[in-house]
């Protein structure tokens, strides 16, 4: 039987494409155990409003000089009553809005509590796997032996985890080296995120690349219908 696996960094209420690539994989791997990027996916995205796209951002300590995702403390827990004003502000008028507000609120109010950014990506996307209806296993790179470069190490967790494909995003592809997957057994598949279709958006013009909050307060239990794994 294959098995398919992605691994990837954990990012703040990631966008739908993520959870399309947890929702095609047997098994998806949380890859922390690299360094901490600035300006990245990790502490942040972004949501619509009125004057158009806008970042939310989790205020992060940086310790040292290469600094892990995993060893990523917060710097300050106000962070999260303000997201969530700023969400409830722009998105009140959504269509589904009541139907996820109370249950959304109550998610920001116990990741305030966290104190480390991987803690609180994880903690987020397990809520909203579970509203998406994703059963599949989310494991973290930390439970693997990690050795060599940065694709020697997912060839690797391939290898550790039983894996026969490694389903990647689409700009591993400047770096990939698809010939180490082969000599390990696996093959290397690639995710496709153009062709999504557009949903009853607030504010337009419409923005494929914001965070999934988005396609919930709009479209909420159709969801499904804007989605789709390759």
């Amino acid at each position: 039987m294959t098995k398919k696996v992605a691994i990837l960094q954990s990012n703040y209420v990631p966008w739908k494409g993520y959870f399309d690539l947890i929702r095609a994989v047997d098994e998806f791997i949380l890859y922390d155990e690299v360094q901490y990027t600035k300006n990245d996916w990790r502490n942040r995205n972004r949501i619509k409003t009125q004057t158009g796209v806008q970042w939310l951002t989790i205020p992060v300590r940086q310790d040292r000089l290469g600094q892990k995702i995993s060893e990523t403390r917060v710097a300050d827990s106000r962070w999260a009553a303000r997201h969530w004003r700023t969400i409830a502000n722009n998105y009140a008028r959504a269509h589904n809005f009541e139907k996820y507000a109370a249950m959304v609120e109550a998610w920001y109010g116990e990741a305030s509590a966290y104190e480390l950014l991987p803690d609180i990506n994880v903690f987020f996307i397990r809520k909203v796997c579970a509203i998406l209806g994703i059963t599949t296993p989310i494991t973290s790179s930390k439970d693997y032996e990690l050795e060599g470069d940065r694709v020697e190490r997912l060839v690797g967790i391939c290898r550790q985890a039983g894996a026969d494909v490694y389903l990647s995003g689409p700009a591993a592809r400047e770096y990939l080296d698809e010939t180490l997957f082969i000599d390990a057994g696996a093959r290397v598949e690639w995710m496709q995120y153009d062709g999504y279709p557009e949903y009853p958006q607030l504010f337009p013009p419409f923005a494929h690349g914001v965070s999934i909050l988005d396609l919930l307060f709009n479209v909420g239990p159709e969801h499904s219908a804007f989605m789709r794994a390759r």
